[in-house]
């Protein structure tokens, strides 16, 4: 349903240009949930906000080719865009209070939703709105169609901001951390609901999260995106069990564990790369225990270790130079 060809996206900031994405790929099927997944600023949303085109248009120059089923999104006009989002996509952004209209009930804001793209009437998109707050497991549904965002709790407003996403029943949804800003018991509520949601309605979902909890919990597939490439992408058991990027490992290595009490925590060193310009050979090699000079010479190639695995990374293709039992950083 989704194809993702060498996504580029270049934005241009008052110090200069950052490469935010730098040739992602990847393939969504519907019915399936693939989390993005990484440090702040590796280009998981602006990867995300491409498939919307909700980048800014004047500041973003986006090359490649993404096609959402069957649709060629980077050459549709704006008429068409504004026909597919909502009806086609779903977006859930990580902050409802400031996507939703602070001056209208979010019952309007849905209903009219429903009414632009199914051209329906206002009692049916009522109906239907009210039967999305009933899916999303909204208590009080007729009275909370009358609220305005600011008289809901943030895990009610996540809830609204979900049935908002599902209104037109696209096939494929964009979550944006919807997760992040709400308590950890709220957190796997929605979890849940997007999950139960997903199987009833068999959408795709393309799920951005900083936090390998999550993904474990509601992905199909997770990527692993540093300096803006996926670097590593597999299914989720075998990326969290077995992961083979040396970034991937310390990254669950660096997991709190109940048989740590008292022991020090283990880091990663350094710090991720600016994206002002492109790093030559691979971005993690300067914080990799086990970089050599050929990681530092170009970028390395995809490698195919595994059935739908997928690792960018010198050490798992035939050319390997490291020992099996390296130590991870």
């Amino acid at each position: 349903m989704v194809r993702v060809r060498d996504l580029r996206v270049t934005i241009q900031t008052r110090d200069g240009r950052i490469h935010a994405v730098g040739g992602v790929d990847f393939d969504l099927d519907r019915g399936r949930v693939l989390c993005l997944v990484g440090e702040s600023g590796a280009g998981k949303s602006v990867t995300l906000r491409a498939l919307n085109r909700l980048n800014p248009p004047r500041r973003t120059v986006t090359s490649g080719r993404i096609e959402i089923d069957g649709h060629d999104i980077r050459a549709a006009s704006e008429r068409e865009m504004a026909d597919l989002r909502g009806k086609l996509v779903g977006m859930i952004f990580q902050e409802p209070m400031t996507a939703f209209d602070p001056v209208f009930t979010v019952g309007r804001q849905i209903t009219e939703t429903i009414r632009r793209h199914d051209h329906v009437s206002q009692a049916e998109a009522e109906r239907r709105t009210l039967d999305l707050f009933d899916r999303a497991q909204i208590p009080s549904a007729r009275a909370r169609l009358r609220a305005y965002p600011h008289e809901l709790s943030g895990g009610l407003r996540q809830r609204v901001m979900i049935a908002m996403a599902l209104a037109c029943r696209p096939k494929l949804l964009l979550a944006d951390e919807p997760t992040t800003a709400l308590d950890a018991t709220v957190q796997i509520q929605i979890l849940l609901l997007l999950r139960e949601l997903q199987r009833e309605l068999g959408m795709g979902i393309l799920f951005v999260t900083h936090d390998f909890g999550v993904a474990a919990e509601i992905a199909d597939e997770i990527a692993v995106m540093y300096a803006g490439l996926i670097v590593e992408q597999g299914p989720t058991a075998a990326m969290i069990d077995s992961p083979l990027h040396p970034y991937m490992r310390g990254l669950m290595d660096a997991r709190v564990r109940p048989e740590m009490r008292g022991a020090p925590l283990r880091t990663i060193p350094g710090a991720p790369p600016g994206l002002e310009t492109p790093p030559r050979g691979c971005a993690f090699a300067p914080r990799c225990a086990l970089a050599a000079p050929p990681c530092l010479a170009a970028t390395p190639p995809i490698e195919i270790p595994a059935p739908d695995h997928r690792v960018r990374c010198v050490r798992s293709g035939p050319a390997a130079l490291f020992p099996a039992e390296a130590p991870r950083p």
